[in-house]
């Protein structure tokens, strides 16, 4: 039967109008019901008796946080009413999911809070928050998509009571609708036993591996003392990847991973790179997005430059294809036979 949940949203408002639309859309979008108290004042006795009653009642309390804790607007001294909710959520036992704004987003001073104490106090209960499901978020694009993820894990590993609209409570579609929502939880369960499979992780990793060696890309580069784009080479995927690998365990920009190939892989070592974009954007930014399609990258997406990160399975990947390289130094009765994907050692 088609089960809704009610999913109450806290969050301060002014600072946080685009992100709280992002995450009532995804809950809408997957066909639950955001409560969003807009209209409710939390210093008015008979407004916070009306949000205390919604959030005891729903299934589950999403509270999303940027860099502000909205304490000033409180009727209580010293506590927000972002916490004030957060509090009744786990009094009343309804599960907490924390949207929590990520290191490297780019945010507004204007919106951030300047007290030492409201600072303080904002750490104190994002710290709290982690001791429930939670993610980080850098824009509202990864927001949304975040949201999708821990929303439906959360619902998988946690259901609640939800509510069933009275048309379908029964009736001969009823059996039809049970069916399918039981092939689509057993598809789901598959999916997080497949995760949870380390022989079908290692499988996945070594396919990547595959993948890379298969593909390579012209690079070309740009000196400081040219006029156009010159000495074009051809480099193998998975070359780019081994270099890049280390470097993006932090962040990078895109600018700074031209920078960085266009170094290294430079075939005129008598002359030098112009510092910004030495090697085509379009180029990097197409590799980048094969990397992040092999789910070995991910981007944060805001301003005027992408920043790049190592995903964890791409962490993996990489970790696999070091201990084949450093398992090459073992004598022949020491080595596991694992197949070693070709690389392209000379430019």
């Amino acid at each position: 039967m088609i089960r809704k949940y009610h999913i109450y949203l806290s969050s301060t408002q002014d600072d946080l109008r685009v992100e709280r639309v992002a995450v009532a859309r995804t809950i809408w979008e997957l066909g639950h019901i955001p409560v969003i108290p807009e209209a409710l004042d939390p210093v008015d006795p008979i407004g916070a008796a009306i949000m205390h009653k919604n959030i005891a009642e729903a299934d589950y309390c999403i509270v999303l946080t940027a860099y502000r804790s909205g304490a000033s607007s409180s009727g209580e001294e010293g506590k927000s009413p972002v916490e004030t909710d957060y509090e009744t959520a786990v009094q009343s036992g309804v599960p907490v999911i924390g949207l929590l704004i990520g290191a490297k987003a780019r945010w507004k001073a204007s919106k951030k809070d300047t007290g030492p104490a409201d600072i303080a106090a904002l750490e104190a209960f994002k710290q709290k928050l982690q001791a429930h499901s939670h993610v980080f978020w850098n824009n509202a694009e990864d927001l949304r998509y975040k949201t999708r993820e821990i929303l439906t894990r959360e619902i998988f590993l946690n259901p609640r009571n939800g509510w069933i609209p009275g048309d379908t409570a029964g009736g001969p579609s009823a059996a039809a609708v049970m069916g399918r929502l039981v092939a689509a939880n057993e598809e789901l369960r598959r999916h997080l036993l497949v995760q949870a499979d380390p022989v079908r992780r290692e499988e996945q990793v070594k396919h990547a591996l595959g993948i890379l060696s298969a593909n390579k890309v012209s690079l070309s580069f740009f000196y400081t003392s040219g006029e156009t784009w010159e000495n074009t080479i051809s480099s193998g995927y998975l070359r780019l990847f081994k270099l890049l690998a280390p470097e993006l365990y932090t962040g990078k920009t895109t600018s700074e991973i031209s920078r960085f190939l266009g170094s290294v892989l430079n075939p005129d070592l008598s002359r030098t790179v112009r510092r910004d974009y030495p090697i085509p954007s379009n180029t990097v930014k197409k590799l980048l997005a094969d990397f992040n399609l092999l789910k070995l990258t991910g981007c944060s997406s805001g301003g005027e430059d992408e920043v790049w990160e190592l995903s964890s399975f791409g962490r993996e990947v990489f970790a696999l294809y070091r201990f084949r390289r450093l398992e090459q130094a073992l004598p022949p009765e020491g080595a596991i036979d694992l197949p070693l994907p070709e690389e392209e050692d000379a430019q």
